[in-house]
């Protein structure tokens, strides 16, 4: 196996905004966690549409895309700083284990792109 594998992303805000108008893309989408930190957003779609990359993105970084497991299970929390992290449950989070993977998760965006980039490296 690599050392590490990047995956990366990008994603027009325009188009999650109007995604998200449908209850059922966000509820396919978005973990609980996520759904609660864009309710603090004056407008989440950025936010949301970073989401999105940063799933996209790491669905790259695993070789799969995003297959195996369901995009709710890749939550993209924040630490104390705000930075952001994932946090896998499910399916994804047993195709991690079982791999031995650990990942790094970087997200940006303006009001009309997003884009996430993930490096999923061996865990020591």
């Amino acid at each position: 196996m690599k050392a590490f594998t990047v995956g990366t992303d990008i994603v027009e805000v325009g188009r999650i905004r109007k995604s998200c108008a449908r209850d059922s893309f966000v509820r396919r989408v978005y973990a609980a966690e996520e759904l609660e930190y864009f309710s603090a957003k004056r407008d989440p779609a950025e936010s949301m549409a970073g989401c999105w990359a940063a799933k996209e993105a790491f669905g790259k970084s695993l070789g799969t895309g995003v297959r195996g497991f369901e995009l709710t299970e890749v939550a993209v929390v924040r630490d104390e700083l705000g930075c952001p992290h994932f946090k896998l449950t499910g399916r994804a989070k047993a195709i991690a284990e079982k791999r031995g993977l650990d990942f790094s998760l970087s997200i940006s965006h303006t009001k009309e792109y997003a884009t996430a980039t993930v490096i999923a490296f061996a865990k020591k």
